[in-house]
């Protein structure tokens, strides 16, 4: 069953990986042509939900090795390419294409476009489509990710202040970990510990539409 479907857009989700990663299938509903974000371990799932359907890429939020183990097995049956930002395109399997902040990547009538967010790693990405933002490690329904170090912390809060939480407050989040949510929530969040430390948070910029 899709996660949501509407005439622009249907997206699956399949929960799958050794840290309990989610797997998303994008389909345009006027093609049924698609796409699959993220290959965590045991992808059987997502697969099934993409049969049907013609995967025109494999794209990969960034390259921690729960999000890539069953890429393997998901180029095998999909025969489609993968994409990642060349920061992490060194370490994730698969020879990835890379691609580029601002990329847009069209799946049928579906414009899906990639927003470099690094800080979790270096080449951490989002995917926007559709009032639809696939976040990663980048951005959880309860706010940001990870990451390793002062320096990483500062360069991933810029980045969602910036990238994200301008975007509506309707937009939904759909993270590589737990369950979505709409923007509203993390921004709320973000805002009461901004509010705790305004002098070493950046503040989140007026929302663009």
């Amino acid at each position: 069953m899709a996660l949501f479907y509407d005439k622009e857009i249907r997206i699956f989700r399949t929960l799958c990986g050794s840290d309990n990663n989610n797997a998303y299938l994008v389909v345009c509903p006027d093609t049924k042509e698609s796409v699959i974000i993220d290959a965590p371990l045991g992808p059987e799932g997502i697969l099934e939900h993409a049969e049907g359907t013609q995967v025109k890429a494999i794209l990969i939020t960034h390259r921690h090795r729960d999000h890539t183990e069953g890429l393997e097995q998901v180029v095998k049956t999909t025969r489609a390419p993968v994409l990642a930002h060349p920061a992490d395109v060194p370490e994730i399997p698969g020879a990835p294409i890379p691609i580029e902040d601002g990329e847009i990547i069209k799946v049928g009538t579906l414009e899906i476009k990639a927003i470099h967010t690094p800080g979790h790693t270096p080449g951490s990405i989002c995917f926007l489509v559709c009032g639809h933002i696939f976040t990663g490690d980048t951005v959880y329904s309860g706010g940001p990710g990870e990451s390793r170090g002062p320096e990483a912390t500062i360069q991933i809060l810029k980045n969602i202040t910036e990238k994200i939480y301008t975007l509506p407050d309707e937009t939904v989040v759909l993270p590589g970990h737990g369950h979505h949510s709409i923007l509203s929530i993390p921004k709320r969040e973000y805002r009461m510990f901004y509010s705790e430390h305004p002098d070493i948070l950046p503040p989140i910029p007026p929302s663009k539409r």
